[in-house]
């Protein structure tokens, strides 16, 4: 039996076993990036490469609008997510953004002031 984590971090989504498993189909896909003719036919038609893959509504939605927040939520692991935020056209500035609530601008002139 898989078992509740038993802390909280407030404003973050713990990825414990039960995530892990539900985002097992999500990050398996992600991970399916490695190669470059998936990367390809992901590209062609997203939806059907996510349904290929088993995701959820939830995900296949996450995906559609670029919410790396949504997909953690949805059980991703932000290592496999790297990925799709690679082939998709977001960088580490854009997760950083979604993650603070900030606009890109606003991530990047947080980032000159030292995190304040």
């Amino acid at each position: 039996m898989i078992s509740e984590v038993s802390h909280t971090i407030p404003g973050t989504t713990i990825f414990g076993p039960r995530e892990a498993l539900r985002g097992y189909a999500l990050n398996r896909m992600c991970f399916s990036f490695n190669d470059a003719m998936n990367r390809a036919a992901f590209l062609e038609d997203e939806d059907a490469y996510c349904k290929a893959f088993g995701l959820t509504e939830e995900q296949r939605k996450a995906v559609r609008e670029r919410s790396v927040l949504a997909l953690i939520a949805a059980g991703g692991n932000i290592y496999y997510l790297g990925k799709l935020a690679g082939v998709v056209g977001l960088d580490m500035q854009d997760i950083g953004a979604q993650q603070t609530g900030t606009t890109v601008e606003e991530f990047k002139a947080r980032l000159i002031r030292g995190g304040r």
